[in-house]
């Protein structure tokens, strides 16, 4: 069989190129004659994951030459960061249907999806697909309000081996950049983190360096003033060497979906920024204790 994979791809994202890698690994493990990721950067996809790739705008000959159309993982069905996001995911599941391709929906979170014409689309979509999988009960349950029969499943990074560190030591704290995300906030728990955590080393932490470095480097200069002086920056880092980072952390404050998956996974002390329903889901099925953005 031959597969092309649709997702966030090729931005440099830790979450979606997890997903991708254990998608990757588990296509191959089931004798994928091809696999092709649609990615932002082919060239780099290519060795990163060491398969084929084409650019977010090419896919169509790839799609064309498959048997198979999976889109996923993450939170690519949801018009909240854009309507234009939404329908580009849609216009490639439509691309594949179109010619006939067996298309998957791979352990997606759903929504929320606002707009009228995104609702449409993606229902019928959906109800195309030959299998859907979610990754949380709210995504099951709207699926469910559509007439839509789909899986429940773990999100994919769940399933990557992480360090078992017994000794854990310092506390991570992953930010990324947000509408929402004011100086305001960021100064109150810098605060919050001095006064708890004043003996101990602190990492700040950027999983997508584009996104994630400039409030890193502000929130560095807040723990500063509330007299943290050891803290590390930790950006431009590989897969690898992020898990290793969060799992041997003590504590781990974040924001970003999949950090919060690995200090579950971990067994860290972790706390979540809601920043995201997606984020805001996963705390509550885990238990984790909410830190509001707006606060």
């Amino acid at each position: 069989m031959k597969y092309v994979v649709s997702g966030y791809i090729g931005f440099d994202n830790f979450g979606d190129e997890a997903v991708a890698r254990v998608l990757t690994q588990k296509l191959k493990k089931e004798g994928a004659e091809k696999i092709t990721l649609i990615s932002s950067n082919p060239e780099k996809t290519k060795v990163l994951h060491k398969v084929d790739s084409c650019s977010m705008l090419s896919f169509f000959p790839a799609i064309k030459e498959a048997d198979v159309l999976i889109s996923g993982g993450g939170s690519l069905l949801q018009d909240v960061t854009s309507l234009k996001s939404l329908l580009y995911y849609l216009i490639v599941i439509y691309t594949a249907l179109l010619l006939g391709k067996e298309v998957r929906i791979y352990a997606q979170g759903i929504g929320p999806i606002k707009s009228i014409i995104g609702i449409i689309l993606t229902k019928f979509a959906l109800k195309m697909a030959s299998s859907v999988s979610v990754r949380d009960k709210k995504s099951q349950d709207l699926l469910s309000s559509w007439g839509i029969q789909s899986d429940l499943v773990n999100d994919p990074v769940f399933s990557i081996d992480v360090p078992n560190n017994e000794i854990k030591q310092g506390v991570g704290i992953q930010l990324r950049d947000y509408k929402t995300l004011s100086d305001e906030f960021l100064k109150s728990l810098a605060h919050k983190v001095a006064e708890k955590f004043y003996d101990k080393k602190v990492f700040v932490i950027s999983l997508q360096d584009s996104i994630d470095i400039k409030p890193c480097i502000k929130f560095i200069e807040y723990l500063k003033e509330n007299g943290i002086q050891d803290v590390e920056l930790k950006s431009n880092m590989s897969i690898n060497q992020i898990i290793e980072l969060i799992s041997g952390l003590e504590y781990l404050i974040a924001m970003r979906f999949h950090a919060n998956v690995i200090g579950i996974k971990s067994g860290v002390k972790t706390t979540a920024i809601n920043y995201d329903p997606k984020v805001e889901k996963l705390a509550q099925e885990y238990n984790l204790p909410i830190i509001e953005l707006n606060q």
